[in-house]
């Protein structure tokens, strides 16, 4: 059996007092000692949370011609931003599956920055560096570096507090030396709340870690594991490649049709997401929120007059809305505000249908 990759910040969840989970063939924290995923969620609704999301990976593709070559390849459109900025993409199957949604950065005019999530990353490059022209090369940096999320309200002072930049528009992207080191620093994430991504040369994280640390603590904020991402991305409405994504659900099934640039005369996928979308996707994604005192979870049916109609996707407790919510995919007869039933252990538990995201938040 492999043994799992680790982070460059392991030894310091671990004295942290992280509980360790597989996650993408990573060992990574889902939660820390003293408070857990409740606390860790509250932490990036109200100040700031800091989360060790290096299992994430990172791939640079460069050369001339490296930004046409993706746009190609991927189905959003690259042509629609420029350098300094990032963008929400899908790799998909030919036949409009989803092998991964990973964001690029574009870094210069011959320089994209890829990252894509943990297990897909693998067959994301191997399929780019079959297709790539001569002169783009694929490097695959995933050991290389690590990326650390600081996501909430207070997380500009954080940033502010050990010196970087904060004056980025949402998917902005910039390069800067920090402490003798090259570092990226982006506006992203994925909690739904202001924050940034600063990914750093593995030799270099520990100290970007402890700087970060320490002015998260002075602004009322903890460290955060998986788990708390997972509750957040969820009250969100975010898919989550493997539970709304995957090689057997299309973008559009997803929701996610806006990250394809229908416009663009080739990528991979096209043919059959046109298709799609001109016939209309036999189900859809929605959420869920529960009406008893129940927890809906991943695969669970989802019935509606005693009929199924579709499936969870994603189910936890909303900790900021302190009810059962779910993501779901369903048949596209099943409308915002129907009630509908989810088989609960074998209990029904009457849940509404509902238009994500579930709280009122923006990353912007």
């Amino acid at each position: 059996m492999t043994s799992p990759h680790r982070s460059p910040l392991h030894e310091r969840s671990q004295e942290l007092g992280a509980k360790f989970a597989p996650f993408g063939g990573w060992d990574m924290p889902i939660e820390f000692a003293g408070g857990g995923v409740l606390a860790e969620h509250e932490a990036v609704r109200t100040a700031v949370g800091l989360f060790d999301v290096s299992h994430l990976g990172t791939a640079f593709v460069t050369g001339p011609g490296a930004l046409a070559f993706l746009n190609e390849c991927f189905t959003n459109d690259l042509g629609r931003i420029g350098v300094g900025q990032a963008q929400y993409t899908l790799c998909c199957t030919a036949e409009g599956g989803v092998i991964d949604d990973l964001i690029a950065y574009v870094l210069a005019d011959d320089e994209v920055l890829l990252v894509p999530n943990a297990a897909n990353a693998p067959q994301v490059l191997e399929l780019l560096r079959s297709a790539a022209p001569p002169g783009v090369s694929v490097v695959d940096a995933h050991h290389d570096y690590a990326i650390i999320a600081v996501q909430g309200p207070r997380s500009p002072e954080v940033l502010t507090a050990v010196g970087l930049p904060v004056d980025l528009a949402y998917l902005a992207v910039r390069r800067l030396t920090w402490d003798g080191t090259d570092v990226i620093v982006c506006r992203s994430g994925y909690t739904g709340e202001r924050g940034y991504e600063v990914i750093v040369p593995a030799a270099a994280s520990v100290a970007c870690w402890d700087a970060l640390a320490a002015a998260a603590a002075d602004a009322g904020g903890r460290a955060c594991g998986l788990g708390a991402r997972d509750t957040l991305r969820t009250e969100m409405g975010y898919a989550l490649h493997g539970h709304e994504l995957s090689t057997s659900i299309t973008p559009l099934e997803a929701g996610v049709g806006w990250a394809v640039g229908w416009g663009k005369p080739a990528f991979w996928g096209r043919e059959a997401l046109v298709a799609q979308k001109a016939a209309g996707p036999a189900r859809r994604l929605v959420g869920l929120r529960a009406a008893d005192r129940a927890i809906p979870r991943p695969g669970m049916t989802v019935l509606r007059d005693g009929a199924p109609v579709g499936e969870v996707t994603s189910g936890t407790f909303s900790p900021t809305l302190r009810v059962g919510i779910a993501l779901a995919l369903v048949d596209p007869a099943v409308a915002v505000d129907d009630d509908v039933v989810v088989d609960v252990r074998g209990r029904d538990v009457t849940m509404r249908v509902v238009r994500p995201p579930f709280i009122s938040a923006d990353p912007r």
